[in-house]
């Protein structure tokens, strides 16, 4: 009866752990159905301010360039930007250029007809994400136009869910590969030998290897085209690797190699070294009670834990290294490369990442330590307690780093609150918060499992109980049959005469028949007794599980260690979607720009009528300023007579002025470009406010006037 129910305990217990995995995985599973189903196209961590024309803006003449401001640099191909004529037809040159900051311009043909443009651009933020967008303006009058505006599926569509799956996955890979080497580094040692948390280290080093050569591969048709076909073009592929991204992906690759090396030695020379050691201590004390030899054995024990402590050293050292290159790979090409203070924010993103990397996959490597370790190599309470203290130092480091990040990426309280890149980081700091909560529950489990000594030894004796009844039962079995082992007659026992030998002959089918039965006798013996040994291993085991299992704080710590890693893989899923979504300092910076512009139609536009008191004085004087804001800014000057024709005069000044804050007269000398028509470049407006326009006009040698009007700037 006890044999039947034994097996049937284990495999419940067995049951148990793989009903947690199971739902461990369906869980991340649903957060990252949810994650691709909301998310669609990436969010450009650039954003559009500013353009020449502006939006919807109808001009009187053609331009001859259409400029772009972004909030930050971008990267630009020759056809970044495009220029369409109202059927379709492409007027500008096709060589974008960089006007100076984060301006940037494309050349058009001259002789346009009047009618709406379309223009069109798709970019590279300076963070690595993709932009595009478009826009109309108008030369003359509005027309009808045979080009469909919309955005390009830049960054979407089934690429851009692939390329999603593949962030994931890398900072998953990360963070096992880094929390559990650390873990086994820092905390328990002998997990080195320990095959489930071998294979958890390996699979996060698997992880990170595949998703970075998806990620260079799916680079180049995620900032341009968007189609599947074009994921193995390799043309694509040597654009990418000369950009920002495809340097810190090859990098990362490069990291990744010394990182199996590494590997190769944690889980190689280091574990076979703690193994024997372990052999070593149990030996000298067996030999300390039977021999006075313990002055070498203790030089050789002193000697090889000095060599331990090395290697270990060794390990530490070089697996920091690898593990902050692999964190700057993020560092070098995202959020913290661009935007202000980047020269601090890319070392304090390291240590960001890395202090995410050490609690995080440490309590992978912890939940399956508990939950998938042999019996006979289960965590000790002191390397949980060591994992406890380091997690605390990490979330130490990653609340500073995280509340600076915060600061930088938004910068405002309303743009915490009033966009999504803000709700996303108050979503993330609630995540934190519960985790933090539920690891100060798993830090008390962890204080009692010092104070529950007698389930330990319990375990212990159950084990040895049971180790001792299955070998008792197999040496029994065996002896009984080595006792039955037939006796070989030597062959020069034989009698050479004749008589004898039919005598012997039948004696020896007696005996070969005796000898067949015997043996079959035996088989089955030890069948019998294979299979009681079996049966006894097995009682052991599950008395030790149940023993094991009886211990209420590490039950507790198992409860509570499994819900930390449940919202550690919400908590995950929510930051990959954070590292694709425009900063909340950007975009309220962009917002701001695009309702400041949207207040005017389009570049300003003043008509003067004059009168100089001469003869031949009366005209008027039309006065544009493109883009009309703060900054830099294009001015032209057209004069014509009464009857609309062009006017001929001597000369033309321009005077900007801001009463409200004291500024001006800021003086302005166009210069004559033909009959009537005067132009000024880089007329730098220092403010926004309500400006009074003064114009002098002079007709002769001594008759000239200075006509005036206020226009609103910027």
């Amino acid at each position: 009866m006890t044999q039947a129910i034994a097996p049937r305990a284990a495999a419940t217990t067995t049951g148990g752990v793989a009903f947690r995995v199971r739902a461990l995985l369906l869980l991340l599973l649903a957060v990252i159905g949810a994650v691709l189903a909301g998310a669609a196209p990436a969010s450009a961590h650039a954003a559009l301010t500013g353009s020449d024309p502006q939006q919807g803006a109808v001009v009187g003449r053609a331009p001859t360039q259409v400029s772009l401001t972004f909030s930050e640099k971008v990267a630009m191909s020759d056809d970044s930007v495009r220029v369409l004529d109202p059927k379709g037809k492409r007027v500008d040159n096709g060589k974008a250029t960089d006007l100076g900051g984060t301006t940037y311009g494309v050349k058009l043909h001259s002789g346009l007809p009047d009618g709406t443009f379309t223009v069109t651009y798709q970019v590279v933020s300076a963070d690595s994400h993709p932009v595009s967008g478009a826009f109309t303006f108008s030369v003359g009058a509005p027309s009808q136009t045979s080009v469909a505006l919309s955005d390009p599926a830049v960054g979407g569509g089934v690429v851009g869910a692939l390329y999603g799956v593949g962030r994931y996955v890398s900072y998953a890979g990360f963070i096992l590969l880094v929390g559990g080497a650390a873990f086994v580094l820092a905390c328990w040692q002998r997990g080195a030998g320990v095959r489930p948390v071998q294979r958890l280290v390996v699979s996060g080093w698997l992880a990170l290897t595949g998703a970075t050569l998806a990620l260079l591969l799916l680079r180049g048709s995620y900032v341009g085209s968007g189609k599947v076909g074009d994921i193995f073009d390799l043309t694509l592929l040597g654009q990418v690797l000369q950009t920002k991204a495809g340097a810190a992906l090859v990098s990362r690759l490069l990291l990744l190699a010394a990182g199996a090396l590494f590997i190769a030695v944690l889980f190689g020379a280091y574990a076979r070294r703690d193994e024997a050691d372990a052999t070593d201590e149990g030996d000298a004390s067996g030999r300390s009670d039977a021999s006075d030899k313990g002055d070498g054995s203790d030089k050789s024990g002193v000697d090889a834990d000095a060599e331990k402590r090395d290697l270990t050293f060794g390990l530490a050292i070089g697996g920091a290294v690898v593990a902050a290159g692999l964190a700057a790979s993020w560092a070098m090409a995202e959020h913290a490369s661009t935007g202000i203070q980047a020269g601090l924010a890319m070392p304090v993103d390291v240590l960001h990442l890395l202090a995410v990397a050490v609690w995080l996959g440490g309590l992978s490597a912890l939940l399956v330590a508990l939950f998938r370790a042999p019996t006979e190599t289960q965590i000790d309470a002191a390397a949980v307690r060591r994992f406890s203290r380091l997690a605390f130092g990490s979330v130490t480091v990653l609340a500073a780093t995280g509340i600076y990040q915060s600061w930088r990426q938004v910068g405002s309280w309303s743009a915490l609150t009033g966009t999504w890149y803000g709700q996303l980081l108050l979503i993330k700091i609630g995540l934190v918060a519960v985790l933090v909560g539920i690891a100060w529950i798993s830090r008390r489990w962890t204080a009692q499992l010092s104070e529950a000594p007698q389930a330990k030894a319990l375990a212990t004796a159950g084990v040895k109980a049971g180790a001792g009844t299955g070998t008792t039962a197999g040496a029994t079995a065996l002896a009984e049959l080595r006792t039955k082992q037939p006796t070989k007659v030597p062959a020069n026992s034989r009698d050479s005469s004749s008589g004898g030998s039919d005598s012997r002959n039948a004696d020896s089918r007696d005996s070969n028949s005796g000898h067949s039965n015997s043996r079959d006798s035996h088989s089955a013996d030890s069948r019998r007794a294979a299979q009681l040994a079996r049966q006894q291993t097995a009682v052991a085991i599950a008395r030790q599980k149940r023993l094991r299992d009886a211990d209420p704080a590490r039950a507790g710590l198992r409860r509570s260690v499994l819900a930390e890693a449940g919202v550690a893989v919400v908590l995950l899923a929510v930051t990959t979607v954070l590292t694709s979504t425009e900063p909340g300092r950007t975009e309220e910076a962009a917002k701001q720009a695009t309702s400041s512009s949207s207040q005017r139609s389009g570049p300003l536009s003043l008509k003067l009528p004059f009168d100089t008191g001469g003869q031949d004085g009366k005209g008027t004087a039309e006065v544009t300023l493109a883009p009309a804001r703060v900054g830099g800014n294009e001015m032209h000057v057209y004069v014509e007579r009464p009857n609309g024709k062009a006017f001929d005069i001597p000369e033309v000044k321009v005077a900007f002025t801001l009463k409200a804050k004291k500024i001006g007269p800021l003086p302005v000398t166009p210069d004559r470009i033909a009959t009537g028509h005067w132009s000024a470049i880089g007329v730098q407006i220092p403010m926004a406010g309500d400006w009074e326009i003064a114009v002098t006009v002079r007709t002769s040698d001594i008759d000239q006037t200075t006509v005036t009007k206020n226009a609103k700037i910027g």
